[in-house]
């Protein structure tokens, strides 16, 4: 017998009172008990505001980030140990990869983007500042800070590895502490995860706890300053959603619910098409993967009226190849759900299924694993003929292997079965035709949390239907939560308080550790081209010589480079030009003069000059004018041991310091 243990406060505690058996899905016997009544959920609360949180604040967005990447690398060396757990629950080896490798893989994204995306400081800038007072001396920003609570994972038993990573990598990268909860019947997988991050040292104390049972009133003490996220069935996020301290402290919430998500046939692909022949795949790989036990399976199969007895049978012929068994055993392709009890629960909402639409494959009570005591089911295919009329397809989730075939008319027809399952995760709709997915896309985005598209095109590059990536939303409206997980840096933010500062450039600057224009610069020092990363500071400036701009540059740049549009040229076309007096210098050649202003040549601690953003050209450069350039140190960003990246802000201006053109050079600076 496995104890699952909770890990509260820097120490693990064994089930006691109130622990519940749970058992192996593949045999049906007790294999570990879980729970503990009197877990000190209040304290573990208290030990992660007062412990972990400052802890992790107390750590820069690039800090967390390569401990998420430590800890990522430590799971992948250690993952052969939640394979060999994760049988138990019914999932098969190729299960285990959508499980831990993609938790694993999930966690390394979150890394990634914390490193290249985020700076290495304590405050986040959303989006650029506003000038709020006329000569500049005002300015207002939105910043992110950590909230100073804990954010409490309340998760589903389908994904005990993933389910757990993708909420907790962006939580810590932002810098908040975690209690992470798992469904008690795969909590033993989740706990042998916990075990291996605590082993590994990379986290602070407090940074991260484990709830084997049941939280207590734990949501009753919740502020605030902490979030609660929910993955599981409809029911239970309504529940707590409605708990009356989380309402009256505006305690953020966010659920990923039951979905009915659904996949259309788009009506350019017929039998023998790549497309149909993709769609039927994508189909059966949704209803077997984890056993039909994934928040984004296709529960939904449309297809244009002509065409459903073929794909009923192409989906008929490949489910007949899954081997149904034992999920240790290589041969197998589908294993058990996760209990008996989910098991009695599918065949239920199947048979409400059944009252609606006619069964077509699968029979529960004749396949190979029939006689086991373990919760095995065959995949069941339905056909509902009327979809117009009918109300459990629509309604009813049976959380495994179970699907549905309907037809449609048009596109119109397509829309308005998708838009019936009252928001889901995501749709999939395989076709070649462009106006195809845009006419659905703008008749059921909205609905949506994700619209996968795919076709001949794409395939052998597309992620699948069914798998939510790090980089992009995964969540859905209406019936699907309503809340969104993943999305690269904006999943980091559901972490975060947005607050707008208002101040002047100074202010602004020493929040945000990034340099304004109007703040204080420093231009007593040697030039920075020549100093190492480590010695500029922000605010530090070079002010240029001046330049003459002639008519010979103007001439020379146009025929060397082949540009000799009419502005340039032709004095009297360029002077119809409402943007333009007469003849001007290409911008282009002012950026090249620019560069040759500031550029130390010299070898030294400026390694590459890896691009520039946010170019504009404000005023045009006439023959006989001149420019000159101020270059400013706005932000750092270390890379590597061996150099950072540094952002200048670069301004050109005339002889009568008209700002002329202005943008962000970057360079690659050596250490």
């Amino acid at each position: 017998m496995r104890q699952v243990h909770s890990f509260a406060a820097g120490a693990w505690v064994p089930p006691r009172s109130g622990a519940r058996s749970i058992a192996s899905a593949i045999t049906g016997d007790i294999i570990a008990e879980a729970g503990n009544d009197a877990l000190d959920v209040q304290g573990m609360r208290a030990y992660a505001r007062d412990v972990g949180g400052p802890a992790l604040r107390g750590m820069t967005f690039h800090g967390r980030a390569r401990m998420l990447k430590a800890l990522a690398l430590h799971l992948r060396e250690h993952r052969q140990a939640l394979y060999d757990l994760s049988f138990d629950t019914g999932a098969t080896q190729a299960d285990h990869l959508i499980d831990v490798d993609g938790g694993i893989g999930t966690m390394l994204v979150f890394a990634s983007k914390g490193r290249r995306e985020m700076p290495d400081a304590q405050v986040y800038l959303d989006g650029a500042p506003e000038q709020l007072g006329r000569a500049g001396q005002f300015h207002g920003q939105h910043i992110c800070t950590p909230l100073q609570g804990v954010a409490l994972h309340i998760n589903a038993f389908n994904f005990p590895v993933w389910g757990m990573l993708e909420k907790v990598a962006p939580t810590l990268l932002a810098g908040v502490p975690a209690i992470v909860k798992p469904a008690t019947a795969t909590s033993y997988v989740t706990e042998a995860c916990v075990r291996l991050m605590i082993e590994s040292g990379y986290l602070p104390d407090g940074a991260l706890q484990l709830v084997s049972g049941g939280v207590g009133d734990l949501l009753d003490h919740l502020d605030c300053q902490d979030v609660v996220t929910f993955t599981g069935s409809a029911d239970t996020a309504r529940t707590l959603r409605g708990n009356v301290n989380l309402l009256n402290n505006a305690v953020r919430f966010t659920a990923e619910q039951d979905s009915l998500n659904a996949s259309v046939l788009g009506p350019d692909a017929e039998p023998g098409m790549p497309e149909f022949d993709l769609f039927v795949k994508e189909v059966q790989r949704e209803m077997t993967a984890k056993a039909g036990q994934k928040c984004t399976a296709i529960r939904r199969i449309m297809v244009p009226e002509a065409q459903v007895d073929a794909v009923i049978e192409a989906i008929g012929a490949r489910l007949e190849n899954v081997t149904i068994g034992d999920p240790r055993a290589e041969s197998t392709k589908m294993g058990a759900l996760v209990s008996n009890n989910q098991k009695v629960d599918v065949l239920e909402k199947a048979i409400q299924i059944g009252t609606e639409a006619e069964h077509v494959f699968g029979d529960p009570e004749n396949f190979s694993m029939a006689d086991s005591k373990g919760a095995f089911l065959p995949p069941m295919l339905f056909h509902c003929a009327d979809p117009d009329n009918a109300r459990a397809v629509h309604d009813v989730e049976a959380f495994g292997p179970v699907s549905t075939v309907m037809p449609y008319r048009n596109l119109s027809h397509a829309a308005d079965l998708l838009n019936r399952g009252k928001g889901s995760l995501v749709a999939s709709i395989i076709t070649r035709d462009g106006d195809v997915a845009r006419q659905i896309t703008m008749a059921s985005a909205a609905f949506h949390g994700r619209l996968y598209f795919n076709n001949r095109d794409s395939m052998s590059e597309a992620t699948g239907h069914g798998a939510p990536l790090p980089h992009m939303v995964h969540g859905g409206p209406g019936r699907a939560g309503g809340g969104e997980e993943l999305g690269g840096i904006r999943a980091v933010k559901h972490y975060m308080q947005r607050t707008a500062v208002q101040g002047s450039p100074d202010i602004l600057t020493a929040i945000g550790q990034r340099w304004l224009p109007g703040a204080a610069e420093a231009t007593d020092k040697p030039h920075p081209f020549t100093r190492p990363f480590g010695d500029l500071v922000i605010g530090d400036t070079f002010n240029s010589a001046s330049r003459e701009v002639t008519l010979e540059d103007i001439e020379t740049f146009a025929h060397f480079t082949g540009d000799t549009f009419y502005a340039h040229m032709d004095d009297a076309a360029a002077k119809a030009n409402p943007f333009f007096p007469g003849r001007v210098a290409h911008g282009y050649l002012l950026l090249s003069f620019a560069a040759g202003l500031f550029v130390q040549p010299d070898p030294g601690p400026v390694l590459a000059n890896t691009g520039l953003d946010n170019l504009r050209f404000m005023k045009p450069v006439e023959a006989g004018d001149s420019i000159k350039v101020r270059l400013t140190v706005k932000a750092k960003t270390p890379r590597n041991d061996a150099y950072g990246e540094v952002r200048w802000h670069v301004t050109l201006t005339n002889r009568d310091d008209e700002a002329v053109a202005e943008y962000e050079l970057l360079t690659m600076n050596a250490h």
